[in-house]
Formats: structure tokens, sequence, C-alpha cells
């Protein structure tokens, strides 16, 4: 059983593609598929053969390397 305090609001989320997190970050594609083999940065979403990640989760890690490089 999933625990809904920690699933996130799908209503308030919008579910996004590498292009908007390449355009989003000016990173390519290449460099989050990497990322995403050593763990740090978030698994997609399959559907099929698309994948799609929670627009929240890609804002939150962006905001964890932006806190981490100032600290």
């Amino acid at each position: 059983m999933n625990n809904l305090n920690t699933m996130p609001d799908l209503m308030n989320d919008k579910l996004v593609d590498m292009v908007f997190i390449t355009e989003f970050t000016g990173l390519t594609d290449k460099w989050f598929y990497k990322l995403m083999s050593e763990g740090k940065f978030p698994k997609p979403i399959k559907m099929g053969r698309s994948s799609r990640w929670l627009e929240s989760e890609v804002k939150s890690w962006l905001m964890a390397r932006i806190t981490e490089s100032r600290s």
C-alpha cells in the first residue's frame, strides 16, 4: 500500500520530457542520462516507449544543485 502523504500531487504537477529538461537547464540529454545511470537524477516514468519526469522532481533536483553550489 502506498502512503498518500508521500505521493506527488499530480493535479498540480506536470509530466515533462527530455526536451523540456534540456531547455530548462541548458544541459544536454547525454549529461542527464549519465546522471541517471549514476543515480544522481530522478529516473523517468516510462509510458510505452516514452519517458517523462515530474516537473516538481526536476525543479527540486535543480534547487538542490543550486543550494549545494552555494554552500
